[in-house]
């Protein structure tokens, strides 16, 4: 049986380990320097049916990441680079599962990487920190994961574990199509809920008819742009059951901004700015500047003759 070892001891983090240990499952959690030295504590997870259940995981850092077989990441995307330049000493053979929202930052793993199996994760569960090592897990959903690279073919076997745990885990070959999808929902949702502070199923009040229409079309404008095929009336109705069944639910940005964290806006508004490719887009473009605006930083500007963005600072 290979240990699962989940770098990102967050919300999500702490509930999929929980959720693998009651499967029998061996996790260590790779903890962080200003974990050192401190009381590694059971882990508190509150469950769908709100029992609270201590989980028991190994603690590991950085040095000992020789030891790593199976790397699941965990935190949010723009600490993902970060994070995996102090593992030196990780096995080439050891699979790396990014599990994270937003897009983007594969390309940056894969290089640091070139020759480790690379699979990217997509997951619809929720998952709500309340504390220190008090976890509550908030909605079940789908896991789906995919190869990255050629090197990850060999390792769909480990969707088996997570089906178990999960309650739903498969394996697809076309998995940038699944993260399209869910970046598509997550680039309406998001920045919307985030900017007006409220919950997910308030979008679906008349005050935000005209907004959530034109938000759409510009998200799935892009998403044609890149190779997608769904319709926008599909994508609206999937939009819609997405905010129906998230209803009392604060989305993950709306809750950085609300304990002064920084967003994911990068790589879910951003990422569909950046493959507009000509598209207009001045919902998506307003929405990303007053969530720029709301964390404290500097507007992002278009370099000439490219399409990408860069801040101000120093401009």
């Amino acid at each position: 049986m290979t240990e699962w070892t989940i770098l990102g001891a967050g919300a999500l983090g702490c509930v999929v380990a929980g959720l693998l240990r009651r499967q029998g499952e061996p996790v260590s959690l790779l903890l962080s320097e200003r974990h050192r030295g401190h009381l590694h504590p059971s882990l508190d997870m509150i469950t769908l049916s709100g029992r609270h259940q201590l989980i028991h995981t190994r603690p590991c850092f950085a040095e000992q990441a020789r030891q790593i077989r199976c790397l699941l990441v965990v935190t949010k995307a723009y600490q993902v680079v970060e994070a995996l330049q102090g593992l030196h000493k990780l096995p080439e053979s050891t699979p790396i599962i990014l599990l994270h929202n937003g897009l983007g930052v594969a390309e940056q793993v894969q290089a640091l990487y070139p020759h480790n199996p690379l699979i990217a994760g997509v997951s619809s569960h929720g998952a709500m920190k309340e504390g220190d090592w008090l976890v509550r897990h908030t909605g079940k959903g789908e896991t789906w994961l995919g190869p990255i690279n050629a090197a990850a073919a060999a390792h769909a076997h480990l969707v088996t574990p997570l089906a178990a745990a999960l309650g739903h885990a498969q394996w697809s070959e076309q998995i940038l199509h699944r993260q399209h999808r869910k970046l598509a929902v997550n680039a309406v949702i998001n920045p919307l809920t985030s900017c007006n502070n409220i919950r997910n199923g308030q979008l679906l009040e008349p005050r935000f008819a005209d907004v959530l229409e034109q938000l759409s079309e510009e998200v799935h404008q892009v998403m044609l742009k890149l190779g997608e095929q769904e319709s926008l009336d599909d994508f609206r109705r999937r939009l819609h059951k997405v905010i129906e069944l998230t209803a009392t639910n604060y989305s993950s940005m709306h809750q950085d901004l609300t304990h002064g964290r920084r967003t994911e806006i990068d790589y879910i508004t951003g990422y569909v700015i950046n493959n507009a490719n000509g598209l207009p887009v001045p919902v998506c473009r307003q929405l990303y500047r007053e969530i720029q605006r709301r964390s404290g930083k500097p507007p992002l500007r278009r370099e000439r003759h490219t399409n990408k963005f860069v801040s101000t600072l120093g401009a």
